[in-house]
């Protein structure tokens, strides 16, 4: 059966990250191991790494540079078939996820990616709304023109299929990842399951502006100038109909 490893970059996480370490812990699935990555933490972090220590579960404390270099650590580090991020504070959407996802595919098959919908929650893990950008029902590198239409969480790659996060970009590196591994792939497959419960909160999040303007120059490297200034119209009228929740 195919194995998963699920990676976690951490720092000063403390008030978030038991929700993630017990949900990959109460998973069903037996083949995954828990990859965490913590940048050297000041808080009670690593104690509570240590309080879920298991065989399962890797972990360092060490400095990095920021948290797409963690990432590219912690995947150097896996042994699963296949890869998933989850950030302190986010979850599977229940103790079945990895079980149903694993097994949502003919085990004669391995897409090279696996994709499904996100869950928005809040700080006590209650659910808020589904995520507002629906996973299409097809996924192709594409598909992004339209913006990060399924969450990084929630988007699973073949180990194989991995290239490092591109550490030029501080806050959006995960949307031109998750480009270049959709260009790669040679099969994209839905699993039509809600996968992930987010913490309605993070880096991007809190950095929105930034965020936006690294998105912005990443699309007109995939998609060119034109094609991405007509989609920034159409995003501006999309928030103005459709606002987020």
């Amino acid at each position: 059966m195919k194995s998963l490893s699920v990676i976690t970059v951490t720092y000063n996480a403390e008030r978030t990250l038991e929700r993630t370490l017990k949900s990959v812990r109460e998973q069903t699935y037996p083949h995954i191991e828990h990859i965490v990555v913590d940048g050297k933490s000041k808080d009670g972090t690593v104690a509570l790494i240590r309080k879920y220590e298991r065989d399962t579960l890797k972990w360092v404390s060490e400095p990095d540079n920021g948290l797409y270099d963690a990432m590219n650590k912690a995947a150097q580090r896996a042994e699963g078939d296949y890869l998933c991020f989850l950030n302190a504070g986010d979850a599977f959407f229940d103790a079945q996820t990895v079980e149903k996802m694993m097994r949502s595919f003919p085990e004669s098959e391995f897409p090279d990616i696996l994709y499904g919908e996100t869950a928005i929650v809040d700080d006590e893990g209650k659910f808020l709304h589904m995520r507002r950008l629906k996973a299409p029902e097809a996924l192709s590198w594409k598909s992004f023109r339209q913006g990060m239409l399924v969450c990084h969480q929630a988007f699973i790659v073949k180990r194989t299929l991995f290239e490092p996060y591109d550490l030029q970009y501080r806050f959006s590196s995960d949307f031109d990842w998750s480009i270049r591994m959709m260009k790669k792939a040679t099969s994209i497959y839905n699993t039509h399951l809600t996968l992930i419960n987010y913490l309605n909160e993070g880096m991007t999040t809190a950095n929105r502006k930034a965020s936006l303007k690294e998105r912005y120059r990443i699309m007109a490297k995939y998609y060119g100038e034109a094609s991405t200034f007509l989609h920034h119209i159409w995003f501006a009228v999309r928030a103005v109909t459709k606002p987020e929740k």
